[in-house]
């Protein structure tokens, strides 16, 4: 039985939360920085869009 025990870990730079090793990473894990493709595609530091104010209600 193979254990996953021993994977290597990062954090990903856009959510700051911890991220495995994964098999589809293993030609580039030193480049890898982003946990998922959500993350990659959120810039780092950014806040979320809120939505306009209607400026007719006063």
């Amino acid at each position: 039985m193979h254990k996953k025990l021993n994977l290597d870990k990062k954090l990903c730079v856009s959510c700051k939360r911890p991220f495995s090793w994964r098999k589809k990473w293993e030609r580039n894990w030193e480049d890898v920085k982003y946990c998922s493709k959500r993350c990659r595609g959120q810039k780092v530091g950014s806040k979320p869009v809120s939505p306009k104010r209607n400026s007719l209600s006063h």
